[in-house]
């Protein structure tokens, strides 16, 4: 159960409310008007809560839970302990994750401007948001509708915010249009000056960044990241992107809709990425590069040339994830002597 000093529960929901919510199907023998109150994981639920099971590892955990109810695959609903009853679906974990946002729904905000933020008169602060103390809002910026903007956020001249979109504190938005239903976690920076500097020996000169920062609908910017604007060019972030914690973002860079970048990732200025590529966490991508669709970039992976759409990579420099694989193998089997038919000594 959720600590309620910090979450506040929704509910209690019918089974088949929660089937429908998730998409699922209703198990045979199960009640549909069966209520539950809460969700837990497999081990801890009991009566009254929703677990789910989404990985094969956790089969035992699952044929031993209390759980009154559970989301499961088809292929392992018959793993069940009996009397639970069953949701029935193909994703799990995407059932999971709906109905536990029915359980525990994004507050909405208190709608107002507190008297301790700071809002230049030329800003425009849509209906029902709400603005915290110590938020700076500069001149020309707009803010759309239920949007929450939280403690010592800036948001600089001229910004654009579409609805329902939430600034995590200690965040700085500027050079940038973001899209709505946007939410940018605490302390990240959004439309910096781009890393754009002339090499000379008589010293570096800046290249000054005139693009913006687009950042489309329904995105996710973790704590603590950095998405440079263009050096001309735009940087954009396609819809429905997800960025992890500590990412840097170059300028000029392309995301496509639906990308995943994991926690400690870089990308290089002018990289483009097609739509729903994976970048795992550590991993770097130089820049100029085109990443296909659907490509999927192991953990600390170097990528220093173009990625193939649907191809999986790995290591440093990156290279198709079964070479890296074999290569890894070949190297063991060398360090124990194996390798070459010789006896392991050195001589």
């Amino acid at each position: 159960m959720a600590d309620p000093r910090f979450f506040t529960r929704a509910g209690p929901f019918t089974l088949r409310r929660l089937a429908e919510i998730a998409g699922a199907e209703i198990g045979n023998g199960a009640d549909p008007e069966l209520t539950l109150e809460d969700v837990a994981p497999l081990e801890a639920a009991g009566p009254g809560q929703l677990s789910f099971l989404d990985n094969r590892r956790y089969v035992d955990a699952f044929a031993a839970s209390k759980a009154a109810a559970c989301l499961v695959h088809p292929d392992l609903a018959g793993r069940a302990p009996p009397g639970m009853a069953l949701l029935v679906t193909r994703k799990p974990y995407k059932g999971y994750a709906l109905c536990a946002q029915a359980f525990y729904p994004e507050p909405s905000p208190a709608a107002g401007v507190s008297p301790a933020a700071h809002v230049d008169p030329t800003a425009e602060i849509g209906v029902g948001t709400s603005v915290a103390p110590g938020a700076v809002i500069e001149a020309g910026a707009r803010i759309g509708a239920r949007c929450r903007i939280d403690a010592n956020a800036v948001i600089g001249r001229n910004v654009q915010i579409g609805d329902d979109t939430r600034i995590g504190a200690c965040a700085s938005l500027s050079h940038c249009v973001v899209g709505a239903r946007v939410h940018v976690y605490t302390g990240a920076r959004i439309g910096q000056d781009g890393f754009g500097f002339a090499m000379d020996a008589a010293g570096h000169v800046r290249v000054p960044q005139l693009g913006r920062v687009i950042i489309e609908d329904d995105v996710e910017v973790g704590a603590n990241v950095t998405i440079d604007r263009g050096a001309g060019p735009d940087t954009v972030i396609g819809r429905g992107c997800m960025i992890d914690n500590l990412v840097q973002i170059g300028h000029n860079v392309h995301l496509g809709p639906g990308c995943v970048i994991v926690a400690q990732s870089g990308i290089s200025g002018s990289t483009k990425l097609d739509h729903h590529v994976v970048l795992a966490a550590q991993a770097g991508i130089t820049g100029h590069l085109k990443i296909g669709a659907g490509a999927r970039i192991a953990a600390q992976s170097g990528v220093m040339r173009d990625v193939e759409p649907g191809a999986e990579v790995c290591g440093s420099p990156a290279m198709p994830i079964r070479q890296f694989m074999r290569q890894v193998a070949l190297l063991g089997r060398l360090s124990r002597g194996k390798g070459s038919g010789g006896d392991g000594r050195d001589g």
